[in-house]
């Protein structure tokens, strides 16, 4: 048994000081203590919180961060930045997957991130051909868990089209084939994979509306009716455009209206909307993925966010393409680009509350759902997946209980996190994952390889 002491958490029922948290040999909360006696030891953290749920990216993105932001000759959209992701992994191999993730994972961790839902459709060989091992790229993203410690969803992706009516797939969109057969083997051998990670969950994903038809769709969600499923919808406005031409309806209603959507859901974006949908979604009890940072790179829009949460919508976030990873940052910008939609502030908050904490509450509940991890609050038998924050960051500063909450979303950066529990295993300490220097070196051969004439 490990013990936990920290001079405040954040408990279910609010606030509390020194807080005593034992964690069994299974990386489980086994016993929570408010107003404990202060070990002679010291304090393991001044603030503690739940880590956050990362709930969706794919992270083999994160190598070409910063290499798509050159206009080009017409105007740019998501489509534009899409071939650029095309031609960075044309050469990508297992190898550079594994050091790409490992990355990012510690990046995350670094951020206040405990566990990622990795949204895997790069299963291929350039040339659309399996490996020999069909997972060998998911065994690459299981190999980057495993040396971050970071807890993982993984998520293979069902992607059998190239645009909607069944269209077929082109060029780099090769590598993410499969019909349902080849689907299910890929499946099995995900979970195989998987086995060998504590707490690993493995779930499904469509990758859109657009990779799929409907038999197809309905196909795969009857051959995997257990645990999480995602998928990508109504990101950008010509996506709707191509749904309402394909079959007269716009994409969260066709979802909606055929598919029993419940709590295993995520719909991952869900940015185009009407005020139906996004009531309709709410009911689901599903959770509405967002990610705000890549959104606002790309241009998809704004999600409406005040109409959902009003509605007792549920959401988390993700950091999708990974141009910037930071928990505080996605939370701040999804407040904020409700601000700066209704010229107005506090747009997610009830009134008199904090901001900070409705953000921070939804997130860590949200995302753990979406991922389907017994995680997301300092209880027993949760995870013990933990965060401690600095009381002394200026960010903090004579703030105290949802003010600092506040104070990190809202004046801080990844810098307010100090240390990192997932599953009970300490991972970042003073701010620095325990393997920053050894993955930041093999991160940094893998892109010069790849970027290699």
């Amino acid at each position: 048994m490990t013990r936990l002491f920290f001079r405040h958490g954040l408990l279910p029922d609010g606030w509390a000081r020194d807080v005593l948290i034992e964690v069994d040999a299974g990386g489980r909360i086994a016993a929570v203590e408010a107003g404990a006696r202060p070990p002679a030891s010291g304090s393991d953290g001044a603030i503690a919180v739940p880590g956050l749920a990362n709930l969706h990216g794919h992270a083999f993105q994160r190598g070409m961060a910063g290499l798509a932001e050159t206009a080009g000759p017409g105007e740019d959209g998501f489509r534009t930045w899409r071939r650029a992701m095309y031609r960075f992994l044309e050469r990508l191999t297992p190898d550079h997957v594994a050091a790409i993730a490992a990355q990012l994972y510690g990046e995350m961790l670094e951020a206040g991130f405990t566990a990622v839902g990795e949204f895997h459709y790069l299963h291929h060989r350039p040339d659309g051909s399996p490996y020999a091992d069909r997972g060998a790229m998911a065994a690459a993203i299981a190999e980057a868990a495993a040396e971050t410690g970071i807890g993982l969803t993984l998520l293979p992706v069902f992607y059998a089209n190239g645009g909607f009516g069944g269209r077929p797939v082109e060029g780099a969109q090769r590598r993410f084939l499969n019909d349902l057969d080849g689907f299910a083997r890929l499946a099995e051998r995900a979970r195989e994979i998987a086995g060998g990670l504590p707490d690993a969950v493995v779930g499904t994903a469509a990758h859109s509306l657009r990779a799929v038809t409907p038999e197809t769709l309905a196909g795969l969600v009857a051959a995997h009716p257990n645990g999480p499923m995602h998928i990508h919808i109504a990101e950008q406005r010509r996506e709707v455009d191509d749904c309402l031409a394909w079959c007269g309806e716009r994409p969260v209603s066709w979802l909606l209206d055929r598919h029993d959507v419940d709590d295993r859901w995520c719909l991952v974006h869900a940015t185009h909307m009407t005020a139906r949908e996004t009531r309709r979604l709410a009911r689901t009890g599903a959770v509405a993925g967002l990610c705000p940072i890549t959104e606002a790179n790309l241009g998809d829009g704004i999600f409406d966010g005040v109409r959902y949460l009003k509605a007792g919508g549920r959401f988390g976030v993700g950091s999708d393409s990974h141009v910037f990873v930071g928990a505080a940052e996605e939370l701040r910008l999804l407040e904020y680009s409700q601000r700066l939609r209704d010229r107005a502030r506090n747009r997610l908050a009830v009134a008199g509350g904090s901001t900070g904490r409705v953000l921070f509450d939804g997130a860590a509940v949200g995302g753990s759902q979406a991922l389907g991890r017994r995680a997301g609050a300092l209880c027993v038998g949760r995870l013990a997946d933990i965060v401690a924050l600095d009381a002394e960051h200026p960010a903090l500063a004579v703030k105290a209980g949802d003010g600092w909450l506040d104070g990190w979303i809202f004046a801080g950066d990844n810098r307010v996190v100090r240390q990192v529990w997932a599953g009970g295993r300490r991972l970042v300490t003073d701010g620095r994952h325990f393997a920053r220097e050894r993955i930041r070196e093999r991160f940094g051969a893998a892109l010069a390889r790849l970027t290699a004439d």
